[in-house]
């Protein structure tokens, strides 16, 4: 039996791989370079074109090269301006949810074209801010947005088809939404539920929660239904309705509170790790007055619960960007606690640490994770400066949610409150700014490589592949809303003969408008075992 362990240590030694990820190994495979940084295990192009040639990869015995996989850095930069996502109908802050392909929901508070005292918030605000601001062109325009906000008196409803919808369906002045049955019956004062078969088109679905539960936060989904999450009151405990019918106009099952938070602060995200427990991330107000920091605050809580209704378990805090406490306290008010739920809240005071210097603040979380590499989405308000203005988009990104995360950047202007979801191919980030995001997802333009083998062992590359653009692909996880998968950028080398040696070179062309560029991460070139030809 020696011979048959031998025999097996051979041949799996004989499977190799090359791996370049460290700073020491990218220096050490680096043979020559343009226009290109290595920085902290990152190649970064300081070009807009840069090119790394790699140095002889050496074996004793002849390799079959198999593939050549890439991977970058998670700190996804290449978000596009976009129009707001969904319809003038939909109010207050998005909440996004893809349950697949063609199968998209938003929700939302509902303005209803047909009730000409429900002009869109975002029109009038649009209107209101250019005549304020005094800017002739746009203040001319005025007039026009309000009107085109404000439904035709003499608008009467048709009978409409969709693609993708075998429902009777009704026209609405909105030339984008559509009335679904459920969409007619009467709203509750709480959100609304809307689909659509490409991010285009919209279907109103009508109410999904109540007006006590008009503070919907963040939506998952899990065996068939639908988990819509709500703050009562305000900025507070998660509470949670179970709905298995978004079409049928009537809010599902509420369970009532899921999360007795120990601090203040809630606007959560919950998602789903692969395992099919529920995480939330939420605000944590105990080290900042949220009231002078856009109701936001540096540090953030995580729980995680088997079934995203109770048993919640405190884990260590995702999002942690506190300065020195001071030991000193302060207090503030909140305008809803004691309004809302005068049963649980006799005071709307609320006490915090006070922290210097003064910090950041970061809430109204969302949370998505592509291939493992989880990101959150939330407000932010930096320090010394604000007001909704001021304010922007930032994310987070961690390799785990049982780490910490680490802050990759900020995008817009104006209070967020943002959700994200994967859709049509791409990733749509939602906000309650005057336009939303798009993006491709993390990886960036454009990578291309070709890899050499060195047949006869000369240190001399004998045969080449042709150039080839890789990239990563991007796909739904089934029975998951937030969890997508992830495709590496790789190149199939198998046409390649074997070896005793093997390079690689690889062009990196910034093709992107925005501030991406691609920044290799890791390479990877895996190889089989030698033998006769």
């Amino acid at each position: 039996m020696l011979w048959l362990v031998a025999l097996i240590l051979t041949e799996a030694s004989a499977a190799e791989s090359w791996t370049v990820d460290t700073q020491a190994e990218w220096e050490q495979a680096t043979a020559t370079s343009r226009d290109v940084e290595l920085k902290d295990g990152i190649a970064s192009p300081t070009a807009e074109t840069a090119s790394i040639q790699s140095t002889l990869k050496r074996f004793r015995e002849k390799r079959s090269a198999e593939s050549i996989t890439f991977a970058q850095s998670p700190i996804w930069e290449n978000w596009e301006r976009t129009k707001n996502i969904g319809t003038d109908s939909m109010d207050n802050a998005p909440v996004l949810l893809s349950l697949g392909q063609n199968n998209y929901w938003m929700f939302a508070k509902y303005l209803d074209p047909l009730n000409p005292t429900a002009t869109p918030t975002k029109k009038i605000k649009e209107a209101k801010k250019a005549k304020k601001n005094k800017r002739v062109e746009t203040a001319k325009r005025e007039k026009e947005i309000v009107k085109q906000a404000e439904p035709a008196s003499a608008f009467e409803a048709k009978t409409a088809t969709l693609e993708g919808f075998d429902i009777p369906l009704l026209t609405t002045p909105l030339p984008n939404q559509f009335n679904a049955p459920g969409g007619l019956k009467k709203g509750l004062g709480g959100y609304h539920a809307w689909q659509s078969r490409d991010m285009l088109n919209w279907v109103h679905h009508g109410p999904i929660t109540e007006e006590f539960a008009k503070w919907v936060t963040t939506a998952e989904y899990a065996d068939g239904k639908v988990y819509i999450y709500y703050d009562f009151p305000n900025d507070q405990d998660p509470h949670v309705y179970v709905d298995e019918d978004l079409t049928d106009g009537v809010p599902g099952q509420n369970m009532g509170i899921t999360f007795k938070d120990p601090s203040h602060g809630s606007d959560c995200a919950f998602i789903r790790d692969l395992e099919g427990a529920f995480h939330v991330i939420a605000e944590d107000w105990s080290p900042i007055n949220a009231r002078t920091h856009s109701w936001d605050s540096p540090l953030a809580t995580h729980v995680v619960s088997a079934d995203g209704i109770k048993d919640f378990k405190i884990l260590a805090p995702p999002v942690d960007e506190r300065t020195k406490p001071t030991g000193k306290m302060g207090s503030f008010s909140h305008p809803h606690w004691q309004r809302e739920d005068p049963k649980n809240y006799t005071t709307n005071q609320a006490e915090y640490e006070i922290h210097e210097p003064e910090q950041n603040a970061f809430g109204d979380w969302a949370a998505i994770s592509i291939g493992g590499q989880y990101y959150l989405f939330g407000d932010f308000d930096p320090a010394g400066s604000h007001g909704k203005e001021a304010m922007s988009v930032a994310w987070f990104t961690s390799s785990s949610l049982d780490k910490q995360f680490t802050f990759c950047g900020n995008i817009g202007k104006g209070h967020p409150d943002p959700d994200i979801c994967f859709a049509e191919g791409r990733f749509y980030l939602a906000t309650q700014q005057d336009s939303d995001f798009t993006s491709p997802g993390p990886w960036v333009e454009t990578v291309e490589v070709r890899v050499g083998v060195d047949v006869d062992d000369d240190a001399k590359i004998d045969q080449w592949t042709d150039w080839q653009a890789v990239k990563e692909a991007y796909d739904y996880t089934p029975g998951f809303a937030k969890q997508i998968q992830r495709t590496s950028a790789s190149m199939d080398l198998s046409s390649l003969p074997q070896g005793f040696g093997f390079r690689f070179e690889v062009k990196m062309t910034d093709t992107t408008p925005n501030k991406s560029k691609p920044l290799l991460d890791k390479i990877e070139l895996s190889f089989g075992k030698g033998g006769t030809e």
